[in-house]
Formats: structure tokens, sequence, C-alpha cells
């Protein structure tokens, strides 16, 4: 770190302030997303953490500046999610009967959102760290770490995704080494992400693409037996915030029909999300020769078929820079 850039930010030079945390932005926005599930709800916290490193900067000791990031954001994510009041309640399914039908009351975190591949950082990886960059973003792997209690969820992050060391975790958690141990032997007993990296093709990938044009396809033509074919037998369908989903290929396929969600009157445009691949979902609009924006899709894929269907609702468009309206032809 820049000793004159710290000497500059600690009187009152925002543009040194920025240089010396905007290498650090990306990453921390992941972790503050880790551990709250939602990038809304990420975006505040990381506003809450720069505001609050720029006010005690004169009390930064002027080492790791990263790891006072990180405790500060940490320590902010925690305040947050302990005070319930500041997140709102679910919204409540609506569909009628006739289309819920094989869905049944989902563990998903309804409060669960999408995170851009075009915000992903490029931090290094650290030896110490159990989980890869790639996996520790994936939307199972969120989800599942919105199941575990608050200190346990955050001495998984801190120890196995960054990498951080007992003591440097207690540090930043202000609790000592010992109860950091027993939070994250408790954390992993209780932690199975769903999604094995193994058997995950690598991101953007001949063999990535190869299942996901056999599932565009399948879906654009509305191809019953090949929409169960690229799917695996055990395939989950997650719509958060609606509190359902739906499991096994053959459900999914009948679901999806029933609500118009695979036909010739479907269009999918490629994009990005938690480092899988993820479609904007379109429908024609009966006034006018325009598509219309109707939810924006994240795969999950183990080997050659697709393990999991997460569909958002388009109001996340405009992160992934999706437009709301196509032209039709």
């Amino acid at each position: 770190m820049d000793e004159t850039v710290l000497e500059r930010a600690r009187a009152g030079d925002g543009y040194a302030f920025q240089e010396l945390v905007e290498p650090l932005r990306r990453e921390i926005l992941a972790h503050c997303y880790r551990i709250l599930g939602s990038l809304h709800d990420a975006e505040d916290i990381l506003q809450e953490t720069l505001l609050s490193a720029w006010r005690a900067l004169d009390r930064f000791d002027g080492r790791a500046l990263r790891a006072w990031l990180y405790r500060i954001a940490t320590n902010h994510c925690l305040n947050y999610l302990r005070d319930g009041s500041r997140r709102p309640q679910s919204s409540l399914l609506s569909r009628p009967a006739s289309l819920t039908q094989n869905l049944v009351s989902s563990d998903e975190p309804w409060w669960l959102e999408p995170y851009p591949d075009t915000l992903l950082g490029d931090a290094a990886a650290n030896p110490e760290a159990k989980y890869d960059a790639r996996e520790s973003i994936a939307l199972s792997f969120v989800a599942g770490l919105q199941r575990l209690p608050v200190q346990q969820r955050a001495a998984l992050v801190l120890r196995d995704v960054l990498g951080f060391s007992a003591a440097e975790t207690a540090d930043l958690l202000d609790t000592t080494p010992t109860s950091v141990n027993s939070a994250l032997a408790r954390a992993r007993t209780g932690f199975r992400p769903e999604r094995d990296p193994e058997q995950v093709p690598l991101p953007r990938s001949a063999a990535e693409a190869r299942v996901v044009e056999r599932f565009v396809d399948a879906f654009e033509r509305g191809d019953p037996g090949e929409v169960v074919a690229v799917l695996t037998e055990d395939a989950r369908l997650t719509m958060p915030p609606e509190p359902l989903e739906c499991s096994g290929s053959g459900d999914i396929a009948d679901f999806m029909r029933r609500v118009g969600f695979w036909g010739p009157a479907i269009k999918l445009v490629p994009t990005r999300s938690n480092n899988q691949p993820a479609l904007g979902f379109y429908r024609p609009d009966p006034n006018s020769s325009i598509w219309r924006a109707r939810g924006l899709i994240v795969l999950s894929l183990r080997d050659d078929r697709v393990s999991g269907i997460t569909r958002f609702h388009p109001e996340h468009f405009d992160r992934f820079g999706l437009p709301r309206t196509l032209p039709q032809g």
C-alpha cells in the first residue's frame, strides 16, 4: 500500500481514498453478497462499509487494509442480519391452483438474488481456502449459506472461502480462535452445497455452451421430449421470492407447459450470473410487435444436463444489461 496515498486520504483527499479502496471494492461486494444473499442489500452494506472506513481512517494503523475493510464489512453484515426489521417480508405466491400443481414448499431463501458476472472481481485464491472462487459464488452455495446461523455463516465464509486464519477471523469477528473453530465446525456439519464442482462444466467452456444451446433449442421449439431429456431426473425449479419449488424433470416440464414457460412464443437471450449460464426470458406483447421481459433464468449444470433452474423476476434485467423489450423478428 502506498503510504503517500494513505496520508493524502487521511488528510481528507477523497480521490486518494478511492484509490486505496477501489482494488478491493468488488471482492468486498461479493463477500457481503455471500453473507446476505441479496445483491441489493450487499450494495447498501458496501456503501456503509466505505463510509465507515472513510470516517475511521485516522484510526487505521496502516497495515493490512484488506483485512481492515473485511472487518468493517463483516460487522455491518452481521448487524444488518441481527436487525430483522431491515429486511421486508416475503411476497406471497398468487398463481391459480391449476398452475401450482406439482409445486411444493421450498426452503430456498426468498430474498436470494442473482449476481451478475460483470461484478465478479479477480481476488487471488488463498491456499487456505476450502472452496474456490467459482464454487463460492454459485447460487446453490450462497443459498446454502443463508440457512446457517449468522455467526457460523461468517466463520465459514472468512475461513473456508477467503482463507483467513483462525486468529485473523477471530480478530475480524471480535471473538477468540476457539470460538471461531467451534462455529466453523458446526457450520461445516450443517453446510452441504448442492453443486459438485467436479461435475460442473467449466464456465464459458465448449461443454457448458453445448448444454445451454441444447436447453435453449428445446425450450424455444417447445419440444417436450427434449425438454425432459436436457434436465437431470432430479432437477429443481425454484422461483425466489415465491416460496415454492418443482422437482423432477417430468414435473418441471409439465409445470412449464401449463404456465407457458416454453414453446414457440418465448425468446431466450444469454447472459451470465453467479459464474453460471443465465438467460433473459421474453414473451411477445399481444398488442405490439415487441418481446417483453418476463424473467431471468439462472441454470445449474451437472455433466451434460441442466440440474437446476432458478427463475427471478425481470426487475433484475438492468443489472445484467438486458433490455426490457426487444423487437420481434
